[in-house]
């Protein structure tokens, strides 16, 4: 077994056949940097051709979660500052490392124990044998903050059951364990306390019997989810063409649930939403993950170069914290015909692949 270093932020080890990353920021509940993405792809790439290493755990260190996203305090700083330069550099770097965990030759297995949102998600979505546990919390809330969903995310939302993608990626609510497997943002549910078991299998398993197989031993059907129940109304209001049609259609509904939601999205930046309702229909018809990377990168470097709505919504919840973002254009209703055309359409001024 190797030694970490306890000040890294990410704790690159082996134990065994495994190749341990671990991210080890728990005082920001492991949120990313460009650092911490560099000494995972660095691992990654070391570990390719390492015949001691046959597979690849990503976890996260605390009580509280895998990975709460991206540091975008960090990024409101880089872009109200006018670095572009490295905003630019963190999103490349992080998209590539999404892409090189879904295509990676040894089977990764990620484990999304408690909070796992936003870049969280694309660590652990893309991997080979994705787990949950009873404190599993996963979410794409990006359009909280004015934005959209990245990382992947519109992929794996555009493949949900029915209009689920519509309907977690314009609200961001979490998941559930249960729901992030009926969902297919999962594979299996394991007891929290079995995960210690279960990285000890993986380390040191005396028998060639393939990863898949020995998560099984440790999994266990949680309590199910309750979003089939939801299914038909979500459905029925998330198939509209427009954010306003979304809205319009809950409301007459005439629901508690419906009504809820209405107002939830009407409190939400209607760009954010609009681009994102478009990016999880893209992804939808796309051929692989990189193409629905590229579409997300597309739609980001807009944001972050063209309109006012992420750093607004940043400010709002995670720096001045008044909770009261002024949006552009204020409402739904304000929205033009194809309000996701111009992020749709952006060029970045680097390519992302």
């Amino acid at each position: 077994m190797t030694e970490p270093t306890a000040a890294e932020r990410v704790i690159v080890r082996t134990e065994g056949a495994l190749g341990r990353l671990t991210l080890n920021r728990p005082e920001a509940i492991n949120a990313l940097d460009l650092g911490m993405i560099t000494q995972i792809t660095a691992a990654l790439e070391a570990w390719v051709d390492d015949t001691d290493v046959q597979i690849v755990m990503i976890d996260g260190a605390g009580e509280r979660g895998m990975c709460a996203g991206g540091d975008v305090r960090e990024l409101h700083a880089q872009i109200v500052s006018g670095r572009s330069a490295e905003t630019i550099e963190f999103f490349r770097a992080e998209y590539a490392m999404n892409a090189m965990i879904a295509e990676y030759p040894k089977p990764i297995v990620a484990i999304a124990d408690g909070i796992t949102m936003g870049g969280g998600i694309g660590l652990a979505g893309h991997a080979a044998i994705r787990i949950v546990t009873e404190r599993s919390k996963l979410a794409m809330p990006e359009t909280r903050i004015g934005f959209t969903p990245d990382v992947g995310g519109t992929w794996l939302l555009g493949r949900a059951p029915g209009r689920f993608g519509e309907y977690f990626g314009l609200t961001g609510g979490t998941m559930s364990g249960a729901d992030a497997v009926y969902l297919g943002f999962a594979d299996h549910f394991v007891p929290s306390d079995r995960l210690g078991a279960l990285r000890e299998a993986l380390a040191y398993r005396a028998d060639p019997t393939g990863p898949a197989e020995i998560v099984l031993l440790f999994d266990e059907t949680p309590d199910p989810s309750e979003l089939p129940a939801s299914r038909e109304w979500i459905d029925d209001a998330f198939s509209e063409d427009t954010v306003a049609e979304i809205v319009a259609r809950l409301q007459a509904q005439g629901t508690t649930d419906a009504a809820a939601i209405a107002d939830l999205l009407e409190g939400l930046a209607p760009t954010g939403l609009a681009v994102t309702l478009d990016a999880v229909r893209e992804a939808r018809a796309m051929p692989g993950l990189r193409a629905a990377l590229e579409g997300e990168y597309r739609r980001v470097m807009w944001f972050v170069t063209r309109h006012p709505d992420l750093v607004e919504g940043i400010r709002a919840q995670l720096v001045d914290k008044d909770r009261n973002p002024k949006w552009n254009p204020a409402t739904i209703a304000e929205l033009g015909p194809d309000a996701g055309a111009d992020a749709r359409a952006y060029v970045p001024e680097r390519p992302l692949f």
